[in-house]
C-alpha cells in the first residue's frame, strides 16, 4: 500500500487531539502558550477565577466591552471556561478530579504560588502518577526572586534586550511587541509536551520550571556567547543594522524603507552589481565579511546614497530579480495585506455575540493536512458544567450544589 493510500485511507486526527490541559493562567503569556496547543487540538481548559472577574485580559481596551475584548480573543480561541474559586474550601476536590481526567496542569502565576496552591507534581502525583505540571513564572519557582512578579517590558530591560535595540543616540527602547511572553508561551508548550512525551513513555510525570527572565536572557543567542566568552560590548546601531554582517539592515529608498541583507558573499557581489558601484566590490576594505564589518562607517553611507535613488517599488523589483534577499517595510495593515497572507489563509474569522466578526493572525503550526480548529474565546465559565459532568462525572446536581456553596462563583448554569 502506497503511503498516500494510506493516508487517504486513514482518518487522520489534529496532532494533540488526545491531549487535555487544565490551565491556571490569565493575561499573555501564559494565555499564549496554550493557544498553540488548543490550535493544535489539544482540549485546553481555563480556570478562571470568578473573584476577579475571570481572566483580566476580558478587560483590556481598547475594543473591549463588557468581559469581552479583541485582546482576550486573541489568546484564547479554541479554549473551555471553567469558573473555579481556588480559594474555597470545595475547590480542592474539584481540582483534583480534574486533574485525574487531564494530562497537563499548566500554570502562569508567581514563581511561589504553584506551591502554595499545591499544583506542583509532588502535589499531585499520588492524584495522577502521569501528570506534567508546567509552570511558566517570571523568575521560576526557585532562587531569591522566585516570589516576584514578572511583566514582559521588565524582562526586556532586566535581560538586556532594551540596551541592544533603539538608535545609537536614543534611550534604551522595548521591542514593538512583548517578545519575552510571546517566547515564554512557546517555550512553556515545548516543555509540557517534552513532559508529556516522557509521561506516556515512562509512564511518571514531571514539573516543567519556566521562567520568563530565563527566556529573555537564552534570546540573547549569540550576543550572550560574546560577552560572556569575549567581554564583548554590544551597541546600537543605526537603521537596524545586524551587529556583525554588513550590510544587513533598514535603508530609506525614495519614497520609504526597505530591508536588506547579505549574510552570504554571492549576494554582496549581487549588490554591487544591481547598484551600480562595481568599485565596492573590488575594494580590499569590502571584500569580506570582516572587513565590510571593521569598515562599516565607510560602507554603509554608499549604500544609502544607492538606495535613495529610486523608490521602494523599484529596488524590491530589482534586488528580487537579482536574487538579493529584500524586503518592504510594512505598517501592520501593509503586513496583513500582503499575498502570501491570503494564498496561505493567513487570516482566520471567528463570530462573537457581542463583539461580531474577529479576524485574527492564524496559527503558524502547520502540522498535517487537517483543517485547524477556530472557535471564539470562551465566556468566563461558560463550559463549567460540561466539564464537571463531562470529564469529573458530576450530577447537575452536584455542580448546583457547589454553586450554591459559593465555590463556582457567579456563573450561570
Amino acid at each position: 500500500m502506497s503511503r498516500r493510500f494510506a493516508r487517504e485511507e486513514l482518518k487522520l486526527s489534529l496532532p494533540l487531539s488526545d491531549v487535555r490541559v487544565l490551565a491556571i493562567e490569565q493575561y499573555g503569556a501564559g494565555p499564549w502558550g496554550t493557544l498553540q496547543l488548543a490550535d493544535l487540538g489539544a482540549e485546553v481548559i481555563k480556570i478562571e477565577d470568578p473573584s476577579s472577574g475571570g481572566d483580566v485580559g476580558r478587560y483590556v481596551p481598547p475594543f473591549q466591552e463588557g468581559e469581552d475584548s479583541l485582546f482576550f480573543e486573541t489568546f484564547n480561541r479554541n479554549k473551555k471556561s471553567v469558573s473555579l474559586d481556588l480559594r474555597h474550601p470545595e475547590a480542592r476536590g474539584v481540582v483534583e478530579d480534574l486533574v485525574r481526567a487531564v494530562d497537563a496542569v499548566y500554570s502562569n502565576l508567581r514563581g511561589d504560588h504553584p506551591k502554595r496552591l499545591r499544583i506542583t507534581y509532588e502535589d499531585l502525583a499520588e492524584v495522577n502518577p502521569r501528570i506534567v505540571c508546567c509552570s511558566l513564572s517570571g523568575f521560576g519557582m526557585t532562587g531569591p526572586r522566585a516570589g516576584e512578579g514578572g511583566y514582559d517590558y521588565m524582562m526586556q530591560g532586566l535581560a538586556g534586550w532594551m540596551s541592544l535595540t533603539g538608535e545609537p543616540d536614543g534611550p534604551p527602547t522595548k521591542s514593538g511587541l512583548s517578545l519575552v511572553d510571546l517566547s515564554g508561551g512557546y517555550v512553556s508548550a515545548i516543555a509540557l509536551l517534552a513532559g508529556l512525551w516522557r509521561a506516556r513513555r515512562d509512564g511518571v510525570g514531571c514539573d516543567a520550571d519556566v521562567s520568563l527572565f530565563e527566556t529573555a536572557l537564552h534570546e540573547l543567542m549569540y550576543v550572550g556567547t560574546w560577552v560572556a566568552s569575549r567581554g564583548f560590548e554590544p551597541e546600537r546601531l543605526s537603521e537596524s543594522a545586524h551587529p556583525s554582517i554588513v550590510p544587513f539592515q533598514n535603508f530609506a529608498t525614495a519614497d520609504g524603507w526597505i530591508v536588506v541583507a547579505c549574510p552570504k558573499q554571492k549576494f554582496w557581489e549581487r549588490l554591487c552589481e544591481v547598484i551600480e558601484r562595481p568599485a565596492l566590490a573590488s575594494d580590499p576594505r569590502f571584500a569580506d565579511f570582516a572587513g565590510r564589518h571593521e569598515n562599516r562607517a565607510a560602507l554603509v553611507p554608499e549604500l544609502r546614497g544607492a538606495f535613495e535613488t529610486r523608490t521602494t517599488e523599484e529596488w524590491l523589483a530589482i534586488l528580487s530579480a537579482a536574487g538579493v534577499p529584500n524586503a518592504r517595510v510594512n505598517d501592520v495593515a501593509e503586513a496583513l495585506a500582503e499575498p502570501q497572507v491570503a494564498a496561505r489563509d493567513g487570516i482566520v474569522e471567528t463570530e462573537h455575540p457581542r463583539l461580531g466578526t474577529v479576524r485574527q493572525v492564524a496559527t503558524p503550526l502547520r502540522v498535517g493536512e487537517e483543517e485547524k480548529p477556530a472557535r471564539r474565546a470562551p465566556f468566563r465559565g461558560e463550559h463549567t458544567e460540561q466539564v464537571l459532568v463531562d470529564l469529573c462525572g458530576y450530577t447537575p446536581e452536584r455542580v448546583r450544589g457547589l454553586a450554591d456553596a459559593g465555590a463556582l462563583g457567579d456563573v450561570e448554569l
